[in-house]
């Protein structure tokens, strides 16, 4: 019942008992609070329409996209050899700065030759020997021959002297092998690098005794120009690129791979490298393949144990969008999706599938079609279905790195 209905009534009442001074109090007192409530309920204002919300919009277009992975990766010596103590004997002196670059065939160590030396000097005497008696078997062997015609010489004896000419020959050869061993014995004191390379630290201190019965190590080299760097790839990554590549929506780069660094302090790496070995075979332990691939180094900046993130390319998407990753959300399941605005400012929700990422982008491969005004500023205020006011953005998704 409106206010003034109310009001009304109550002074017919206050009238209807005549003016006395109560009901004129009554009647002073309800009257302002009527007028009141009759203006307030008189007034119905509208409700004004919410504002659009503000979004940026950004226009997408198809392009070839590379797909790249990253990876963990951990650096190490393209060739590592060690340098060992091949003879026995006593450790004289170090001939090369620990740390140093050093060369294939520089000498780095020197074991006491004089054993080695003297036993060379003996097995030449035991050649010289060897050979004299040689030459002494072959006369008498010659002389017989000749007189064996007149029966000077019995053929017992003939066939003695050409016995003992071919045994001193063969003692001959004989010789010469242990003159080629010791020289070969007394060329190990001189103890050399086996590769081009880092030379790393002194392992036995001169004075030591090495080469006992085995080979003791002295040191190692490691050729770190190039390098290699050893990261492992998820089986089911790789199951979904073969099935994408069948499907032709990837070129696979296959040898022709890349691969660059980003160093532990975020730095990207000059010098990209290439995929050099993938392994066959699944390890059951962790589920990975397996992957190597070779930077060069000249600067030596490089070092192995060194930790880094590896970008693989991987191929190339011929057709497919670049997405910011701010843009991709997912549902509770767990399926990728994106804002759109169509031609009415209204938000159109659409699922998406992925291909990997380019730099900080998805690449989308299904979902999208060209021309898509795909949401990238102010998601959080728009709603599948509401009316929002697009704004276009001022850059461009950035093409592939």
């Amino acid at each position: 019942m409106p206010p003034e209905t109310r009001l009304s009534r109550s002074a017919k009442k206050c009238l209807a008992r005549g003016p006395g001074p109560a009901n004129w109090r009554a009647l002073v007192l309800v009257a302002p609070m009527a007028l009141l409530l009759g203006a307030c309920g008189a007034s119905h204002p509208k409700k004004a329409a919410p504002t659009p919300a503000v979004v940026t919009v950004l226009t997408l277009q198809p392009q070839p996209v590379t797909v790249t992975a990253r990876f963990v990766g951990r650096l190490s010596a393209y060739r590592e050899a060690n340098v060992l103590a091949r003879v026995a004997g006593v450790l004289l002196k170090r001939r090369y700065i620990e740390g140093a670059e050093v060369q294939a065939g520089q000498p780095l160590f020197e074991i006491d030759p004089a054993p080695y030396r003297a036993a060379l000097d003996a097995a030449l005497a035991a050649l010289a020997q060897a050979k004299a008696n040689a030459a002494n078997a072959a006369v008498t062997a010659r002389r017989d021959q000749a007189l064996i015609g007149a029966h000077l010489v019995s053929q017992s004896q003939f066939d003695n002297d050409q016995a003992a000419a071919r045994s001193t020959a063969a003692l001959v050869q004989q010789a010469q092998a242990n003159v080629e061993s010791a020289r070969i014995n007394l060329g190990y004191t001189d103890v050399t690098s086996p590769i081009a390379g880092i030379a790393g630290e002194q392992q036995v201190t001169e004075g030591a005794l090495v080469g006992q019965g085995t080979a003791t190590l002295l040191t190692t080299v490691d050729q770190i120009n190039p390098i290699y760097v050893n990261f492992n790839e998820p089986a089911a990554q790789q199951e979904q690129l073969t099935a994408a590549m069948q499907a032709g929506r990837i070129h696979l780069a296959g040898a022709q791979a890349r691969v660059q660094l980003t160093l532990p302090d975020d730095t990207p790496y000059g010098q990209p490298g290439s995929l050099d070995f993938r392994s066959a075979s699944v390890d059951p332990t962790t589920g990975t393949i397996a992957l190597r691939g070779v930077i060069p180094n000249p600067d030596g900046r490089l070092l192995p144990g060194m930790f880094v993130t590896v970008r693989l390319t991987l191929g190339t998407a011929p057709h497919a969008f670049l997405v910011p990753q701010a843009a991709v959300q997912r549902d509770a399941s767990g399926a990728a999706y994106v804002l759109t605005v169509n031609g009415s400012d209204t938000v159109v929700e659409k699922p998406i599938e992925t291909e990997g990422t380019s730099g900080n982008n998805w690449i989308v491969w299904r979902g999208l079609v060209a021309g898509d005004q795909l949401i990238v500023s102010g998601i959080q205020s728009a709603r599948p279905g509401a009316k929002v006011a697009p704004r276009t953005a001022q850059s461009t998704v950035g093409a592939s790195r």
